[in-house]
C-alpha cells in the first residue's frame, strides 16, 4: 500500500537526513515527521477520491462526505503538530482516535468491494483485511510509540 511505502521511505530518508547534518538519529522526531509525512500524503485521497470514500462509509452514518472533507483536513492540520514538542502529545491522542473511527469503514469497503479511488464496487474484497488491519495496528503503534511516548 502507497502509504505504508510513504511511512516507511520517508522515515529512512529523514533518518539519513538527521543522522548527516544534526549528528545523531533523532529518531523521535524522525518518526513524526514521516507520519506527518504520510497522513498529509493521505489526505490527497480524501479531496482526490471523495466519492469512493463515501462508499466505504457505513449506511448508518450521515454527512459521509462532510466527514471525508473533515478527516482529510484533520490529517493535514494533526500532521505539524506531532513535530511540536507541546502539541505532539494531544495531536497522537486525536490520531489514535481517528485511526480507531476509521477502522470500521475499512472494514464495510472490505465487505462491499469498495474501490475507492475509482468508486467502483470491483475492490479486492475481504482479503484486503489481511492488510488493512495489521497497517491500522501499525499507524496506531507508530503513534502510540513516536508521538504518545508509550
Amino acid at each position: 500500500m502507497k502509504v505504508l511505502l510513504v511511512l516507511i521511505i520517508s522515515f529512512i530518508l529523514t533518518a539519513m537526513v538527521s543522522r548527516l547534518f544534526m549528528g545523531d538519529w533523532n529518531l523521535m522526531l524522525c518518526g513524526n515527521v514521516a507520519m506527518m509525512l504520510m497522513l498529509w500524503f493521505a489526505s490527497l485521497g480524501h479531496f482526490m477520491f471523495t466519492k469512493g470514500m463515501v462508499m466505504m462509509m457505513p449506511t448508518f452514518i450521515p454527512f459521509k462526505g462532510t466527514l471525508v472533507y473533515l478527516t482529510g483536513v484533520m490529517e493535514i492540520v494533526l500532521g505539524p503538530l506531532l513535530i511540536i514538542n507541546a502539541t505532539r502529545h494531544i495531536a497522537g491522542i486525536i490520531l489514535l482516535i481517528m485511526f480507531v473511527i476509521m477502522l470500521p469503514a475499512n472494514i464495510n469497503a472490505a465487505i462491499k468491494h469498495v474501490d475507492f479511488e475509482k468508486a467502483t464496487y470491483n475492490g479486492s474484497g475481504t482479503g484486503y483485511l489481511w492488510f488493512r488491519i495489521p497497517l491500522q495496528v501499525l499507524f496506531i503503534a507508530w503513534v502510540l510509540y513516536f508521538s504518545i511516548g508509550i
